[in-house]
């Protein structure tokens, strides 16, 4: 999750709330790629997950980091994260390790930032003992057993998410994902890639469905990560069907968030905690513990990251339903959405296939994936074939995008390990659980060791 956001001063109006996300529209030419992922780190003796503080902790691996160039960002006494050149890496709050990449111009950058991080973080895990695994949910552990980051903000969630949501907890301190943020040129552009992205999401939790297992045996599930968005809070999660209505744009986007319950406000390096307190009210001064404090741009930009729906809206749009999963997987993710998103002529034939999608269906289809994947039935066909038709769309994209990298690559390769699922028939998931079954004997413990980034 963020860290705090910088974003102006006071808030002259509900139009400047507007104004803010418009203020994201750029041409073509300005369009950049951001990729954002998370990993479990875990003791290499243990195979549990690391406390905060100490010699093998995530505070021994931020400080290494700094090595690299990285600028400390504090809470108090405590490192949080780190920022360099436009990226961040930041705590979720079980100690989730997060890159939050810069926003570059192609997918061969964003991976080539990708590797470097796997590299650094490499050697820093090396000294201190840890490993570092992609999965969209904690494959062994219990909740009692996952750490609490020192960060405000998360102290405040975890008080909260009880409240609204039978997970909150578990998506707190147990998932992990992957997501790219991608720009729009206009408020028909946004509304455009809004609903062709909601629309297909599902399909992508599928293309990247890796979280068959919970507290040491199969949950039931193949992204029990995306299941467990389903019952976090609805409120400020979901699939968004107004997204599909005529009127949309900022301005609805901004009544939904001014109606969204708020977490925090942050004030003199100290998190208010107003959890449950629309913004609405904060705006309109209705909100006691908040008596005296001016709403700013930076409140609106910290409310907006709170808000987790299967594809969110800030200054761009973030594509938020996969599994974080293998290290050459994650650059799939920035490749196959780019390659949708960024080419007009791909964007036109991925809206094509959707449009006449109905919110009942659409629903239906993002209940059934975390359990059946590929397998989900559509109509008169299944998201495994919708998966190669989301690909094939996606990589004439990239082929007409024609972004080579410096020996003449086109972005087109990063979509081979989820061409590879597709074609095999089942995804990440139902081969973890093969192992489990056959050549593990119901054990856990070689998957640290087989699927160890470092």
């Amino acid at each position: 999750m963020s860290i705090p956001q910088s974003a102006g001063g006071p808030i002259e109006s509900r139009d400047s709330l507007v104004a803010y996300l418009a203020s994201g529209s750029k041409p073509k030419s300005d369009w950049r790629i951001g990729t954002e992922h998370e990993k479990f780190i875990y003791g290499l003796k243990t195979m549990k997950p690391v406390p905060y503080a100490g010699e093998g902790g995530i505070r021994a691996l931020l400080e290494g980091m700094r090595r690299f160039g990285w600028e400390p960002v504090m809470e108090g006494d405590s490192i949080i994260g780190l920022t360099q050149n436009g990226a961040s890496i930041s705590l979720e709050p079980g100690g989730q390790f997060e890159l939050s990449g810069a926003p570059l111009m192609s997918v061969h950058e964003t991976c080539s930032e990708v590797n470097t991080h796997q590299e650094q973080v490499r050697q820093v895990a090396a000294e201190i003992g840890v490993g570092v695994i992609g999965l969209g949910y904690a494959p062994s552990w219990g909740l009692d057993e996952v750490p609490m980051m020192p960060k405000g903000r998360y102290n405040i969630m975890r008080r909260y998410m009880p409240k609204v949501g039978g997970y909150g907890l578990e998506m707190m301190f147990r998932t992990c994902t992957v997501q790219v943020n991608l720009d729009f040129s206009s408020e028909a552009d946004m509304v455009k890639k809004f609903r062709a992205s909601l629309a297909w999401q599902p399909v992508a939790t599928a293309l990247f469905a890796n979280s068959p297992f919970r507290e040491g045996r199969p949950n039931g599930f193949l992204s029990y990560r995306s299941h467990v968005w389903t019952d976090v809070d609805n409120a400020r999660a979901g699939m968004l069907p107004w997204v599909f209505e005529d009127g949309m744009g900022f301005e609805r986007y901004v009544d939904y968030a001014l109606s969204v319950p708020m977490y925090f406000v942050y004030r003199d390096g100290q998190y208010i905690d107003v959890a449950g307190k629309c913004f609405r009210d904060f705006l309109d001064g209705n909100i006691p513990e908040l008596k005296g404090v001016v709403p700013t741009m930076a409140d609106w930009a910290d409310h907006l990251t709170t808000i987790f729906p299967e594809v969110r809206m800030k200054k761009f749009l973030e594509m938020r339903g996969a599994d974080a999963g293998s290290w050459r997987r994650i650059c799939g993710l920035p490749a196959l959405w780019v390659g949708l998103l960024y080419d007009d002529q791909a964007l036109d034939e991925a809206w094509e296939v959707v449009k006449d999608w109905t919110d009942e269906e659409r629903q239906q289809m993002r209940d059934s994936v975390p359990r059946l994947g590929f397998k989900t039935p559509f109509r008169t066909t299944n998201v495994g074939a919708l998966a190669k038709t989301m690909l094939d769309i996606s990589q004439r994209g990239l082929r007409r995008r024609a972004s080579e990298d410096s020996i003449g690559s086109t972005e087109e390769g990063f979509l081979n390990p989820l061409r590879e699922l597709v074609d095999r028939g089942y995804t990440r998931s139902e081969e973890l659980l093969a192992k489990y079954r056959n050549e593990w004997k119901g054990d856990l413990t070689p998957l640290f060791k087989e699927y160890n980034f470092l």
